[in-house]
């Protein structure tokens, strides 16, 4: 492993005299820290579906710098043709994967302020896309302390907690959203006992998670997916907390593959299971789970990409979703900055989303 430590660096950086994005690459994790400078728009829309950068905020973050790196480069000529391009860029990027809502959020967000300079030049444009840009990196670090702040409140000394993929520093910029209320409890000497599902089939929970919160000191226990059920029934697990990458204005939550069995499996024995929104992952415009696009990834990254010979059969049929929709019923609460939302969701998202407005 590189000397490089990983919980002293952000996950994604701006490097502006290098016009470069920089992340740390999770496919080396946690076997190698690496750093990449994407310096183009094909390596920022690889980094993203390739999963060099993931989870829903830190891929906003990305996004939106790497957005601003491109625009520096952009025609000067006239904002007509300026503009021009930055669309074609940003609808480019914005590709690179459905479902994670921050993606789409952060691309609109960077549009929105092109379009309120667009009387300044082209020049002022593009200073002001780096405030932007600088702007969403501040607020998710602001935003990932706030919901550890309010997650806290939900946990007491000594408890178990269980969590599934990766929704920690390495999904965000700093601090994590699933991970926040743990670091937070860390701080005031809870020495909680967290499980981390290894999460089939791209194993951020192995790779990721338990190595992050092993490398932060906290007590850790790695398990496979189908061992959640075993955990809480063996009582070890007081509460789920999980990321999310969108959800719906009923309170339905997109998350990684495998979060909506570990819901129906912390119903079935008693386990409160919280999501861990930023307000900008929640979507309602999206107004059940059922209205939100899955993405499908590769089927070799089942059958094959961990392993040195093929552990399926040839030509045998794989179905591999990326993420599941939890149902709105099995969430005890959606933890976001700006407090903790219950049911029913329509009333109370709807509320976290007047407080942020300030009222209005």
């Amino acid at each position: 492993m590189d000397n490089i430590n990983l919980m002293e660096i952000d996950t994604v950086m701006l490097d502006d005299e290098g016009n470069a994005v920089v992340i740390i690459d999770q496919t080396k994790l946690p076997g190698k820290v690496e750093l990449l400078s994407l310096t183009t728009a094909r390596q920022i829309w690889d980094a993203i579906y390739l999963l060099q950068v993931r989870g829903a905020p830190a891929i906003g973050v990305a996004a939106a710098m790497g957005i601003y790196i491109l625009a520096k480069n952009m025609p000067r000529e006239s904002f007509a043709i300026f503009y021009r391009e930055f669309t074609k860029q940003k609808e480019y990027l914005d590709s690179a994967r459905p479902t994670a809502v921050n993606l789409s959020w952060a691309l609109n967000r960077m549009d929105a302020c092109v379009l309120s300079h667009k009387e300044e030049s082209v020049d002022e444009i593009v200073e002001a896309l780096h405030r932007e840009a600088v702007a969403i990196r501040d607020e998710d670090v602001k935003v990932c302390k706030k919901i550890g702040e309010y997650g806290v409140t939900l946990l007491k000394p000594g408890e178990g907690v269980l969590t599934h993929c990766n929704a920690g520093k390495l999904a965000t910029v700093q601090f994590g959203t699933a991970t926040a209320p743990i670091y937070v409890a860390e701080e005031k000497g809870y020495h909680l006992r967290v499980f981390c599902d290894e999460t089939r089939p791209l194993l951020q929970g192995a790779r990721l998670t338990a190595f992050e919160l092993q490398e932060s000191g906290v007590d850790t226990t790695l398990i496979c997916d189908n061992m959640s059920a075993m955990v809480m029934k063996n009582g070890w697990v007081d509460a789920v907390f999980v990321g999310c990458d969108r959800v719906a204005a009923n309170g339905d939550a997109a998350n990684k593959i495998g979060t909506s069995v570990v819901a129906a499996v912390a119903k079935q024995y008693g386990v409160p299971m919280y999501i861990c929104a930023p307000t900008s992952t929640i979507d309602m415009d999206t107004a059940t789970g059922d209205d939100i696009v899955i993405e499908e990834r590769k089927s070799d990254e089942v059958a094959e990409m961990w392993y040195k010979e093929r552990m399926a059969p040839k030509d045998v049929k794989i179905f591999n979703p990326a993420f599941d929709v939890t149902d709105h019923s099995l969430i005890a609460g959606i933890i976001t900055e700006y407090g903790i939302a219950t049911a029913p969701y329509e009333q109370s998202l709807k509320e976290i989303f007047e407080k942020k407005n300030g009222g209005k």
